[in-house]
């Protein structure tokens, strides 16, 4: 996601880009098979742009021993630094100081055990070579040595990014898109290669495919990631890698997702997702003529008198049959699921009794919905946007490195079964 005033607006118009998740019952199919032949073929347009794996290591599996599985049991609870080092204009660009190591070790204390950082590359490249500016990948680099300092999973992948690759998920654009996937990667794995397990990459962020052709486009951005950070050898050759549904989206994925990329290496790929359900609740931020903004959600949270803001669809069955689908489909098939982003706005503007059920609503939305990822084997990350006036999603007071909206975070790490 990429919450900016901006957005939300934009995000009113296509609920899509926001990863809504769905809401309708589906039927679940099989689960997409690794190591397939049916993976497409990968045209990159090697030649667009000049190869930047100059330098392969051999093979180095020290400190790389655990499984896509394995490590997804490990991480029980995740936070993303939104708005931040995706920014587009500069990590300070939309509101939010720079990360700091005592940032990270407030995280860390506070119950969360796995950071997503969502990164811009190509607004810091070279237009006519790809080539990222060195500085930049070492302040990503210094980032990611703030979380394995404090023994924290983290995961990097290419967020928005101006939407090159993320809003051109069509055949006209796989070539070039392959290529710049290609170099960037190669790029982004050589660079960070020496770090353990605990780092983790991710090739895409909200991929916009909607039909089976746009699909199998994207299944080729996919191979071209896993293939370009499998060339640069070392510990890349058997880190763990994500892939990301179509629109991260739940039930999008669950019907046009049907392979998983080729891997080198058995057991090391994770499927990622979002969710953002229901949209009145988690992210309209004004009425429209479609439908108006749900304050209340949840079973035992709905107003008495302010009934029109309580939320008609996507509570408590929605998330249980959302999140089933994903443990039938790949959990149970031994390919672990990432909760990329979720949360839902906190609406400051609203006063007395409505302001205290809406946030004790959120909360119960909150810890159900981190309890629920649990019970299906789906690892959650929250998607905290920073900035306090921006989104009402912020969890931390990032400037004075203070928690900020305790009951929201309560309610995810018991949601989490953590202490």
């Amino acid at each position: 996601m990429r919450i900016t005033k901006a957005l939300l607006l934009s995000c009113l118009l296509s609920l899509g880009a926001c990863s809504s998740g769905g809401g309708a019952t589906a039927t679940p199919a099989t689960a997409p098979a690794t190591n397939s032949a049916a993976t497409p073929s990968v045209t990159t347009g090697s030649a667009l742009y000049p190869g930047y794996n100059t330098s392969p290591a051999a093979p180095d599996s020290a400190g790389m021993g655990g499984t896509a599985v394995q490590i997804a049991g490990r991480m029980k609870l995740g936070w993303n630094i939104g708005n931040t080092l995706e920014a587009i204009g500069g990590e300070t660009a939309w509101g939010n100081p720079t990360v700091t190591k005592e940032l990270i070790q407030l995280v860390k204390a506070s119950g969360f055990d796995a950071i997503r950082i969502p990164v811009s590359w190509n607004q810091h490249a070279d237009q006519k070579t790809a080539k990222i500016d060195p500085a930049w990948i070492q302040r990503v680099r210094q980032v990611v040595q703030y979380c394995v300092d404090n023994n924290m999973y983290v995961i990097v992948n290419i967020h928005w990014d101006g939407g090159w690759l993320e809003n051109n998920v069509v055949p006209e654009k796989q070539v070039d898109n392959n290529a710049r996937q290609k170099a960037l990667w190669e790029q982004i794995a050589t660079q960070l290669r020496d770090f353990d397990e605990r780092l983790i990459f991710a090739g895409t962020n909200e991929p916009n495919a909607k039909t089976a052709e746009q699909m199998k486009v994207l299944l080729s951005y996919h191979q071209t990631f896993v293939d370009a950070v499998r060339s640069t050898g070392g510990k890349n050759a058997h880190r763990v890698l994500v892939v990301q549904g179509p629109e991260t989206d739940i039930e999008k994925t669950d019907t046009l997702w049907t392979t998983m990329p080729t891997d080198s290496v058995a057991n090391k790929l994770m499927a990622e997702v979002h969710f953002y359900t229901p949209y009145g609740f988690a992210l309209q931020a004004k009425d429209e003529s479609w439908g108006k903004q749900f304050y209340y959600w949840g079973k035992d949270y709905h107003s008495s008198t302010d009934v029109e803001r309580n939320a008609t669809w996507g509570e408590e069955a929605a998330v249980d049959q959302l999140f089933r689908l994903m443990k039938l489909r790949f959990v149970d098939k031994g390919i672990p699921v990432i909760l990329g982003e979720f949360g839902a706005m906190r609406r400051d503007n609203l006063t007395g009794e409505a302001r205290a059920l809406h946030l004790a609503s959120r909360a119960y939305y909150l810890k159900y919905v981190t309890r629920q990822a649990a019970a299906n084997g789906l690892v959650p990350f929250y998607w905290d946007s920073g900035a306090l006036d921006n989104f009402g999603s912020g969890i931390f007071n990032r400037r004075e490195n203070t928690v900020f909206d305790r009951p929201a975070l309560d309610a995810m790490v018991q949601g989490a079964g953590k202490p």
